[in-house]
């Protein structure tokens, strides 16, 4: 759980504070239509505080974190309280008091990101403000021609074109319901319930306690949305469980970083990365997941198959009979998350609600369930603690992916006002001599090189929003595109120099990081591969309109990773891996030329 300040006034208050935005969130679902210039502001307005403030004990960052959580706050509510005046300016700053406040909101943004995750983010965000001001000066195709102060500042902050823009609309309307979700779910006993069915399924397997980390790891990342989150959670009871058990300590670190960033791509809530496709493709969220299920299968498929060529190598044990979940333990701690998602899937593909709709009567089923534990019985002081842990991370997680959806809508709004995303698109066109393929290969290392520095979501939104125009005018559907871009953008969680998963899962367990990232590149080669099959085989989306297609598109791909896999790890000799990974490639890119 978050700690609260020891102070009871403190804690109050950001208790008080932390159950204001869950509830406002809640409402906007249950409250019908609100002017987007209304519930927009007041999200940034509940987040800042937990953005800039919560936490720190730094004085110095703690009070210019007040300040800038004030000034920011205030200009907020300004614009929320003024939404009907703004509405009739068209984006146009009248004066210099509201010039003053569109530099406090961009200023804040910019400095709340900075905080959240670091400089690159909000240094991108930065230079397209400075483009968007000065790019009349760049002579050439790169330039523009220019567009006044008060009209390009107030697109960014008083009108639907910049921080209060669609994307921010998926932060408020659908993010921070189904990230509240993932809290909840949290706090109470599903995280055991996953790591009892997964032992139950695998444990008993060959490499048992490995696939044991691949299934909880998926099921726990596929409501986290955070490799990170998913390592130092579920790792942190799978990886000694593996290093007990005899398995060299780079394969049980890899095996958790490569599965716990499975879990973003895994259906059916996928992280917060999904909902902003939604907003970006207009593809139905049941249209985004039914495309995503069976490439997320094909990955773990792959880390299972990888799973099994160690296990010939190093004689990998299955978790000990003691050690393995009761049936009992099993069916109870399953109800935990079972019911919640049978409420969700429900409510989505039975009563036909919206996604957001649906998620929040699931975190008042998930809330209810806060109530009773494993044993059945009633705890007051654990009910308690499961409560308060949901509020202040549901708190904490939607003021993290807000502040990196403000910051990256300042990027979405330049490239919008000033046409800089038409001409990448055409540089990018240019540049791989209008072929598909060369596209691809440049979208895909610029998804790895952006996504070493920020969270995979805001790199799929940078990428996409500068790549994904240029993939669909060569020929790949929008919904294809974005998932080849969403999947690249993964890249860097098991990819060197940065790969993030990998470094938490060698810091736990205490392996060379490069040891480990090597042994996860390996396991998790579907991650370069799938994206890349999803274009040979564009039948593998079509689960939905044409199954049998997607079937045969998944019994190709699986073949061809299943190879590849095998060749990688298990293969004797050069000319054996060369031989069954070349014979891997061919089955999995033979959609091209069936």
């Amino acid at each position: 759980m978050t700690h609260l300040p020891k102070s009871r006034l403190a804690a109050g208050f950001w208790l008080l504070l932390a159950a204001g935005l869950v509830a406002y969130h809640l409402a906007l679902v249950f409250a019908g239509i609100v002017p987007n210039l209304v519930s927009r502001p007041l999200h940034m307005a509940f987040i800042l505080p937990f953005a800039l403030v919560f936490g720190v004990t730094a004085k110095g960052r703690f009070y210019s974190g007040v300040v800038l959580a004030v000034l920011g706050t205030g200009a907020a509510i300004w614009v929320a309280l003024n939404a009907d005046a703004l509405g009739d300016q068209y984006g146009f700053l009248e004066g210099r008091g509201q010039v003053v406040i569109a530099v406090i909101l961009l200023a804040v943004v910019l400095e709340t990101a900075r905080r959240a995750i670091g400089w690159p983010l909000p240094v991108v965000a930065a230079l397209a403000l400075l483009y968007g001001l000065f790019g009349q000066h760049i002579p050439g195709e790169f330039g523009h021609s220019g567009t006044p102060l008060e009209s390009f500042l107030g697109t960014l902050t008083i009108a639907e074109g910049g921080i209060w823009g669609s994307l921010t609309g998926v932060s408020v309307g659908v993010v921070s319901i189904f990230v509240i979700f993932g809290a909840v779910l949290n706090a109470g006993e599903a995280g055991q319930g996953f790591m009892n069915v997964a032992g139950a399924a695998a444990g008993r397997l060959k490499g048992g306690a490995a696939k044991v980390s691949v299934i909880s790891s998926a099921l726990f990342g596929s409501i986290s949305g955070s490799a990170s989150a998913n390592v130092a959670s579920t790792g942190a009871i799978t990886m000694p469980a593996m290093v007990r058990l005899g398995y060299p300590k780079r394969l049980a670190a890899a095996v958790e970083a490569v599965a716990s960033s499975g879990g973003q791509i895994m259906p059916p809530l996928m992280g917060a990365g999904a909902f902003v496709m939604v907003e970006l493709t207009g593809v139905p969220y049941t249209a985004i997941m039914a495309a995503a299920v069976l490439p997320a299968l094909l990955y773990f498929l792959a880390v299972w198959v990888g799973i099994n060529a160690y296990n010939r190598r190093f004689d990998l044990k299955g978790v000990p009979e003691e050690d393995r979940p009761k049936r009992r333990d099993v069916i109870v701690t399953s109800l935990f998350f079972l019911v919640p998602f049978s409420v969700l899937l429900w409510a989505m593909f039975g009563a036909g609600f919206t996604p957001e709709y649906a998620a929040a009567l699931s975190v008042l089923a998930g809330a209810i369930l806060l109530l009773f534990n494993a044993e059945m019985t009633f705890k007051p002081g654990q009910i308690r603690d499961r409560a308060l842990a949901a509020l202040l991370n549901a708190a904490r997680q939607v003021s993290m992916i807000a502040a990196i959806i403000l910051c990256a809508s300042i990027i979405i709004g330049v490239l919008s006002i000033t046409g800089l995303g038409v001409k990448i698109t055409s540089l990018i066109i240019q540049g791989s001599g209008g072929l598909l393929w060369p596209s691809l290969l440049l979208t895909a290392l610029a998804c790895l090189v952006l996504g070493m520095e920020v969270p995979t979501t805001a790199a799929y939104v940078i990428c996409v929003s500068v790549a994904g125009p240029a993939l669909t005018k060569l020929g790949l559907e929008p919904l294809q595109a974005h998932l080849f871009v969403f999947w690249f953008a993964l890249l860097s969680t098991i990819t060197p120099p940065v790969c993030g998963a990998v470094f938490i899962a060698a810091g736990m367990i205490g392996e060379s990081w490069l040891k480990v990232a090597l042994t996860a590149m390996s396991l998790g080669v579907g991650l370069y591969l799938i994206p890349l099959g999803m274009v040979a085989n564009p039948a593998i989306l079509t689960l939905a309109d044409d199954p049998l297609g997607a079937l045969l598109a998944l019994l190709r791909m699986g073949v061809g990773l299943t190879l590849v896999s095998a060749g990688l790890i298990g293969a004797r000799g050069v000319l054996g891996t060369v031989g069954l990974c070349a014979l891997g490639l061919l089955v999995t890119f033979s959609g091209l030329w069936i």
